[in-house]
């Protein structure tokens, strides 16, 4: 019997034989399917539903406070999310959450959950952990296979794109937050324990048909408002255990990705240097049209790093700038809707710091013909590799 995951160096290429079919609702649809895994970064309401704390839910004001929706619709921004501006690219129209009541999910869904990590244990019990949205997919994918026929599942598997960004609360909470695991694993190890339990679902999605991804690489965690103001060695700097941990984690996932091209028929993905884009801004904020690229726009404390927007946490305290726009970070974890926007750019239209394909090329299929081919459940095919 297999442990839940495995460490970076063990790890196996495990194509399992799912079927490989998929279909949806009423209505044909050209263009590639959307389907979005993750945490806050990336949540557009799945939290509103469950039974979790106020840290890990965005429905209530000054959440949505640019009015680009009526109301805060979960979305830890001031408006849109980074999704929602790729969604628009590819000329989808917002993409609902797994949960949300009577959602139409004829162009993807999203079943992203803030607070949710990679590894089951990280906030146990208060998100949908990456895990769980797998099996959410697999909802998804049987009802599709019952809609469309199986002929025509495929043919929607092979050409939808599959978005992951998550992994950081996984280092800040679960790691960083959470002297036991500590106690347990050393930095290495732990970054192992996620990195593979990542390459899994990776695995899953492409044994059940998935051929095109994209990754939103980590940050450099410790520049957060929030861990910059917990740094304990350095007023104003940033949080290098966090930071380090990050870096760790998106060097182990690039050769993993370049294996995965390697040994996977038709796999194609989009990766981005997060944290090289994003420190730019932080560090150079007037570059891109902002003004501070440090403080938090909502919030209280040094940087606005105490995590109150909204006035739901234990301290009802908060402050709230005149102008998100000029704001690099809304709250003390999450950047503003302008950031979003760049960032969706930067991904959809590529550049040095995105690779080897960038989503347009994802979305248009313009890269390779994407063909699903029957996965064999060959129990030799694991010792292959």
């Amino acid at each position: 019997m297999r442990p839940p995951y495995y460490y970076c160096g063990t790890l196996l290429l495990l194509i399992l034989g799912f079927s490989k079919s998929y279909a949806y609702q009423e209505g044909k649809v050209t263009g590639s399917r959307f389907f979005i895994f993750g945490d806050s970064t990336v949540d557009a309401g799945n939290n509103n539903y469950i039974s979790t704390t106020p840290e890990n839910q965005a429905d209530y004001p000054p959440y949505g406070h640019n009015g680009y929706f009526e109301k805060p619709t979960g979305r830890f921004s001031e408006g849109r999310i980074v999704v929602d501006f790729i969604a628009e690219y590819a000329q989808l129209p917002l993409i609902p959450p797994f949960l949300q009541p009577s959602a139409e999910y004829v162009n993807g869904v999203n079943f992203a959950s803030a607070g949710a990590g990679i590894l089951p244990e990280t906030n146990q019990g208060l998100v949908i952990d990456l895990k769980t949205q797998l099996n959410h997919f697999e909802q998804v994918r049987q009802s599709l296979i019952e809609d469309l026929g199986e002929a025509e599942a495929n043919t929607v598997l092979s050409e939808a794109v599959y978005s992951f960004s998550i992994g950081s609360n996984d280092y800040m909470g679960g790691y960083l937050g959470n002297p036991n695991m500590q106690q347990m694993h050393d930095p290495e190890e732990f970054v192992g324990m996620v990195i593979g339990n990542l390459t899994q679902a990776i695995q899953e999605l492409y044994a059940k048909g998935g051929r095109k991804f994209a990754f939103l690489s980590l940050s450099s965690l410790g520049c957060l408002p929030v861990l910059r103001a917990l740094n304990p060695r350095k007023e104003g700097g940033c949080f290098e255990e966090a930071t380090a941990l990050a870096m760790a984690h998106n060097n182990a996932f690039s050769s993993v990705l370049a294996n995965l091209e390697h040994l996977l028929k038709d796999f194609s993905y989009c990766n981005s240097k997060f944290s090289i884009w994003l420190d730019d801004r932080i560090n150079n904020p007037l570059n891109h049209g902002f003004k501070d690229g440090i403080n938090a726009c909502c919030g209280i404390g040094p940087y606005g790093g105490i995590f109150t927007c909204g006035g739901t946490k234990n301290m009802t305290e908060y402050k709230l700038c005149e102008s998100p726009d000029d704001y690099v970070w809304w709250d003390s974890f999450h950047p503003t809707e302008k950031l979003h926007e760049q960032l969706a750019q930067e991904l959809w239209y590529g550049s040095p710091d995105v690779g080897p394909y960038n989503l347009q090329q994802l979305f248009s299929g313009n890269n390779k013909k994407f063909i699903i081919a029957d996965v064999v459940d060959d129990p030799s095919y694991e010792q292959k590799y």
